[in-house]
């Protein structure tokens, strides 16, 4: 069961990637709830190691393409995100004190918090990319414009997952002329 989590959310995140277009240097947002991947309700059934099983197949992808990643906590969090202190420092978020647990942050936000090189929480980024999987509402934390991606899996395990890239938005009106994305 955790080998297929971990091939689905490699590929997944490799196909959001490359519809999205993230060039190094840009944040990519992942909200997971274990729970939902082994097939309980979001908040009810927290799984270590399927959070583990998912971050295998995602961290290794995201650290090849020089992507940051920012990862969401769970509501008893209020949805503060796992990042890097180098990337909260360079992008000026505001650093508060917690430490995610599984029952307090979530078993996926646990597993970054384990594997990051210097993690610290924040209370909201603006991201380009997002991956939520199991319906844990990273929205928040997109750029303003998000477009929905449609990838070839639709389930990490038991988990439905939504996709999104942004972009900037359009101004003006008829006249307008527009760069191609």
């Amino acid at each position: 069961m955790y080998e297929t989590l971990t091939n689905e959310a490699r590929q997944a995140v490799t196909e959001l990637l490359d519809a999205a277009g993230l060039r190094p240097g840009k944040l990519l947002v992942i909200g997971c709830s274990s729970s939902e991947m082994v097939g309980r309700r979001i908040g009810k059934g927290s799984s270590l190691e399927a959070a583990q099983a998912a971050f295998a197949g995602i961290w290794p992808v995201v650290q090849a393409r020089g992507v940051e990643l920012a990862v969401q906590c769970c509501e008893h969090l209020n949805r503060a995100l796992v990042v890097e202190r180098a990337v909260a420092e360079a992008r000026g978020y505001e650093i508060v004190n917690a430490i995610p647990q599984p029952h307090a942050g979530g078993s996926f936000a646990v597993t970054a918090w384990a594997h990051f090189r210097d993690p610290v929480l924040v209370e909201a980024v603006c991201a380009d990319a997002g991956l939520d999987i199991g319906g844990t509402l990273i929205g928040m934390h997109l750029r303003r414009v998000a477009v929905p991606v449609r990838l070839s899996v639709d389930r990490i395990g038991e988990a439905r997952i939504l996709c999104a890239r942004t972009r900037p938005k359009y101004i003006g009106g008829q006249r307008a002329v527009y760069q191609e994305l």
